[in-house]
């Protein structure tokens, strides 16, 4: 996933992490979105997976740039001009108790399986490992996969359809490839929902102990932990996730207590701008190749009409939605969707943007916006129809996006009836699901899975991503001309003509008015003054198997 860069003192923690034992409590305001990591696509889920579960490739926060072996004891090999991958185990790491015994490559062929079950429905199998021989999305559970081979007990062949190794190969840095045990957890699986994230077995230096959906969950080491296997130092003795706070007490108990580190909120905006100059120690920042946008759901009148899409563009007071996470340190006003340091990003239109003129004005244009509406159809420039649901977050600087959000609708005569719900909820019950029939969803955020600019438009673009449940595709935005350009960009090998071709993919997402991107971010995180936090670019967040207390 990342380029990044990182605050000094934080370099300077992950260089030299600390050796303390004892408990940290991570504060958050919502809940995990899902703690089955072969589903888990939230950046707040990521915190725990990495710290419990080791994919073939994790992203070292010392190490800044690509990922690292972990879980494989070497680089994939590529071969046969991209159409097959193959990756070698190292020895000696072991699944928690109950299950005890040393990990196979059958272990990591029956987690990328069990990702397409329809009981699993990961929300990126589809998009990066979909071209393996024999997979299916929605399949039924137990379904094996031809493409997935296993000459020997620590060597996995991946097979695949098309030119598309750089996607599989980066997806091989997620939670989902991290291994399953097949045996015992098929019986999980085989519920229409499976149950396996509560029967969960680890392979990293922790393991969750107690989970109390909505108010806290508490993680243990994982006694069959080997650190001669893995580069993660893990100076904790355990750490307990606390759900329910609201962000603003939360921010004073972090800042001014002990053994306390954020979670799933950025501090607000006045304390960002006045407490980080005297305490820079306790503050995070990276630029995490991510950007904020606005979905608007194109399935629905009036979104349906790109005009609509393209007047609601001009009025849009990007930096207002900046300014409620705290201005200029927060990142910059986005142009495009590709955000700086991806490859395609000046191909795109670097931070200038393209030429349209509905993203010309950062302040918003409503000469500029009324115009588009007339083209609409509505004579005075202004919407006449039904009115439109928002779903943004309650509390914190998601609350304050969500109002200035509706603002900016409201300037071009949409009624809104805004809904604020907790973080997880608002992805898991609403924006994650179209059934839900929301028409906005003001605040929600995209990062890149890896190194790729194929991470950042796929699967939230592309309309064969779309999904019932778990659905990253928030505006449901489905082009058939649009798509098939993906699909083409997909088998582009070359690095640079691949960054052209995605970056010719963003100024049409653009051109259709797809979305309304508004930051690219560069995510904030707490700690106390006892904690020796190291961020992870990656996930952009606090790595917890590198953290510790002075």
């Amino acid at each position: 996933m990342r380029s990044f860069l990182l605050a000094l003192a934080l370099l300077l923690a992950a260089a030299a992490p600390a050796a303390a034992a004892g408990t940290l409590t991570v504060v958050s305001n919502g809940d995990f979105v899902d703690t089955d990591c072969g589903r888990a696509y939230y950046s707040y889920d990521y915190m725990l997976c990495y710290a419990t579960q080791r994919p073939p490739y994790s992203y070292n926060p010392a190490a800044a740039g690509a990922p690292v072996p972990d879980l494989a004891e070497a680089p994939p090999e590529i071969g046969d001009g991209g159409r097959t991958i193959t990756i070698r185990l190292r020895p000696g790491v072991r699944f928690s108790p109950p299950v005890g015994r040393e990990v196979t490559s059958d272990d990591v062929k029956y987690a990328i399986e069990r990702m397409f079950f329809r009981s699993v429905a990961n929300g990126y199998a589809g998009a990066y490992l979909g071209d393996i021989v024999g997979a299916r999305t929605g399949a039924k559970p137990g379904r094996r996969i031809r493409g997935l081979q296993t000459p020997d007990a620590r060597t996995l062949v991946i097979r695949l359809k098309r030119t598309t190794a750089a996607a599989a190969v980066g997806a091989l840095s997620l939670p989902g490839a991290s291994p399953v045990p097949r045996a015992y957890a098929r019986r999980y699986d085989r519920k229409r929902t499976s149950t396996y994230a509560r029967h969960q077995v680890a392979t990293g230096p922790y393991a969750v102990a107690a989970y109390k959906p909505s108010r806290s969950l508490r993680v243990e080491r994982n006694p069959n932990w080997d650190r001669a296997t893995d580069f993660r130092p893990a100076p904790l003795d355990g750490f307990v996730f606390k759900a329910g706070n609201d962000p603003r007490d939360a921010t004073g108990r972090i800042l001014d207590g002990g053994g306390l580190v954020s979670g799933d909120f950025a501090p607000p905006a006045g304390v960002i701008r006045s407490r980080q100059p005297a305490r820079p120690a306790q503050f995070g920042s990276t630029g995490n190749g991510a950007y904020r946008y606005a979905a608007m759901n194109t399935s629905r009148k009036p979104f349906r009409d790109p005009d609509v899409r393209r007047a609601v563009l001009a009025a849009f007071d990007r930096e207002a939605m900046r300014d409620s996470r705290g201005g200029p340190v927060v990142g910059d006003v986005a142009t495009h969707l590709l955000p700086p340091g991806v490859p395609g990003f000046a191909e795109a239109g670097g931070a200038a943007g393209p030429p349209l003129d509905y993203l010309a004005n950062p302040r918003g244009d409503m000469l500029v916006a009324q115009r588009y509406m007339k083209a609409a159809g509505y004579a005075d420039g202004r919407y006449h129809g039904r009115a439109i649901r928002m779903i943004g977050v309650r509390q914190g600087v998601g609350r304050r996006a969500a109002q200035i959000a509706r603002a900016q609708f409201e300037k071009l005569g949409f009624r809104v009836r805004l809904k604020l719900v907790s973080p997880d909820a608002m992805y898991s019950r609403y924006c994650q699901r179209p059934r839900s029939h929301y028409d906005v969803c003001p605040n929600v955020a995209w990062g890149k899975d890896f190194d790729d600019p194929q991470t950042l438009l796929d699967v939230p673009f592309n309309g064969r991503n779309i999904v019932r449940e778990g659905n990253s595709n928030h505006a449901l935005f489905d082009n058939g001309a649009i798509n098939r350009a993906m699909e083409a960009a997909k088998r582009v090998v070359d690095p640079g003509e691949r960054a052209r071709a995605w970056a010719a993919i963003d100024r049409r997402l653009m051109g259709k008015a797809a979305a309304v991107p508004w930051l690219w971010d560069r995510q904030t995180a707490i700690a106390s003054a006892d904690v020796a936090p190291v961020l992870n670019p990656f996930t952009a967040n606090w790595d917890m198997a590198f953290t510790g207390l002075r």
